[in-house]
């Protein structure tokens, strides 16, 4: 990965080496932390981060979660991610704040360690490579089952959870894929190894709902109100399996990700195999809000 010049750590910027932790931090040791993913794009009116409040919101909510204090307000975090993009001079950046628990004491029980703050900034481009938004990827239906409702907070991004998604990323990439769909303890669909899925079927967009066990995606959220804005039909419902086989069209979104069409389900392709015009909609609404083209998403954008 590209490197910056700096790390925003507890209030203070300090060089990007020297961003360490202790090796018997709580998180370290037992994946006790939240984080967030965000985007800042080069707009034609300098550079932008992508719904800012909404994501530090969101990695308050997810610190809330899993008891963990807040040191910071979801306000001080916003001008925090600003002041650190200035300062790296970064045009285009993919940002991750995380809240996690340091030093104190090597029990189960947190109650004890220090909460540490920090954000990175950096470089980074497309998450599943450069033809993925043109050609699509391959996927595969993992057999790993996405964390429940009843064992962990799939609503919020834990940092030990993503264990769960490792499992199913690795399996697919061993097995010759580029990304896995994992099914949940009921065996309806809920999303990629960290990324929403959208199915399109006679035109009317399908997606699983929070209670699938997702991350209620900022992206998927933002593709939900473009296209309907534009009269397209979303129904959040179950998905079971089969739906992958029957699809038209289908799409992942996240952060990271932004809009990817999927090229095939355990080897079946999705329709002819090439992005459909939905999910080629979906890519371009959500590629000019992002660049501040469309004036009703204006708010959507905090400029450094």
């Amino acid at each position: 990965m590209e490197t910056a010049s700096h790390i925003w750590s507890d209030g203070e910027l300090i060089p990007w080496d020297s961003a360490n932790v202790h090796f018997l931090s709580h998180a370290l040791q037992y994946g006790t932390g939240v984080f967030e993913g965000i985007r800042a794009y080069n707009t034609p009116e300098g550079t932008a981060v992508f719904r800012l409040h909404e994501h530090m919101e969101r990695l308050g909510a997810s610190a809330r979660a899993y008891g963990i204090p807040m040191k910071y307000t979801v306000e001080e975090w916003d001008e925090a991610c600003l002041h650190l993009i200035r300062e790296t001079g970064l045009e285009s950046a993919y940002v991750r704040p995380q809240i996690f628990y340091g030093g104190g004491s090597i029990g189960i029980n947190p109650a004890k360690n220090e909460v540490k703050s920090m954000m990175a900034a950096f470089p980074w481009g497309a998450y599943l490579g450069d033809d993925a938004a043109e050609q699509g990827i391959d996927t595969m239906v993992s057999s790993w089952r996405r964390i429940s409702h009843t064992s962990l907070i799939p609503t919020a991004k834990g940092s030990g959870g993503y264990l769960n998604a490792v499992l199913a990323k690795q399996k697919a990439l061993s097995a010759g894929f580029d990304e896995a769909i994992m099914l949940n303890d009921a065996g309806s669909v809920s999303e990629g190894s960290g990324m929403n899925l959208f199915v399109i079927s006679k035109d009317v967009v399908y997606t699983p709902p929070v209670s699938a066990g997702i991350l209620e995606g900022i992206t998927r959220n933002s593709v939900i109100d473009l296209l309907r804005d534009e009269g397209v039909e979303i129904r959040e419902i179950d998905l079971a399996r089969g739906a992958l086989y029957a699809g038209d069209e289908m799409f992942l979104t996240g952060t990271a990700a932004e809009v990817t069409p999927i090229r095939s389900v355990d080897r079946r392709l999705v329709g002819d195999g090439k992005r459909g015009p939905i999910t080629k909609k979906a890519q371009e609404l959500f590629t000019a809000a992002v660049a501040g083209k469309l004036d009703d998403y204006r708010d959507w954008l905090s400029f450094v």
